[in-house]
């Protein structure tokens, strides 16, 4: 499988969450997937187990692109340390939480490494809603306070965020605005028309969420969870090339 096959029948913009419960589970659908997907998503799941981190410098190492999705949250000086090893040991996106002290730890580690790693930062988890935010004590709604933490994440320096489809568009204005017309939105909860929400509560289809200006997109379930998921992967790229 040459490169050029990989980028012919792939989409970098779409990132597949290998969310599954072992790295040998992984492996394999990474397997099954073969050329149908160029850039992957590795979460805490796999990031804890033996040999997790292994496998996405591996990955990496095979010319896929890995996002590690740590959504690192620690005082300053631990993300700072946190954000260089992650950066030295190779990495094209990784996650840290939308706090100021966070952000500017995790610039400052990812610039001491000396790396490309880009830093995302996470607004509000898709996975929360109004009434959730309430219950957690926030004055904001999930629009308002991905709005205020945008605004922070331009100011901190990272290179783009982690919102929902639905706040996409704003976040896009926010970023024109401020002359970042390269700052990276990437969108998790994207289910294409038809699929089960499982527990996003933000959700939108994969035209949707680029047409409101998302960067990339993240889909994990809809495509590791289906009976053929290099055939799942082909028809969300499809949809996207047709926006």
């Amino acid at each position: 499988m040459t490169a050029l096959t990989t980028a012919a029948k792939s989409d970098p913009r779409l990132i597949v969450g290998l969310d599954l419960p072992s790295v040998d589970a992984a492996r394999a659908m990474v397997e099954r997937l073969g050329d149908a997907v160029s850039s992957y998503k590795i979460g805490l799941t796999l990031l804890a187990r033996p040999g997790g981190v292994t496998f996405a410098h591996a990955l990496r190492a095979a010319g896929r692109s890995v996002f590690q999705d740590w959504k690192l949250h620690d005082i300053g000086a631990q993300v700072e340390g946190a954000a260089r090893a992650v950066a030295e040991g190779g990495c094209d996106l990784l996650t840290v939480h939308a706090e100021p002290q966070v952000m500017r730890g995790a610039v400052k580690g990812r610039d001491a490494a000396g790396s490309d790693t880009k830093l995302l930062a996470v607004t509000v988890l898709t996975s929360l809603s109004d009434a959730d935010l309430s219950e957690l004590g926030y004055g904001f709604s999930a629009a308002g306070l991905v709005e205020r933490r945008v605004r922070q994440a331009l100011d901190c320096g990272v290179d783009g965020v982690v919102s929902s489809p639905l706040e996409a568009a704003r976040v896009r204005e926010i970023a024109r605005d401020a002359g970042r017309p390269d700052f990276l939105i990437v969108t998790p909860g994207v289910r294409p028309a038809g699929a089960d929400r499982g527990d996003q509560q933000r959700v939108a289809t994969p035209a949707e969420a680029l047409g409101a200006g998302a960067s990339h997109l993240v889909v994990a379930r809809p495509v590791v969870g289906a009976a053929d998921p290099a055939q799942a992967a082909a028809a969300i790229v499809a949809e996207m090339r047709a926006v």
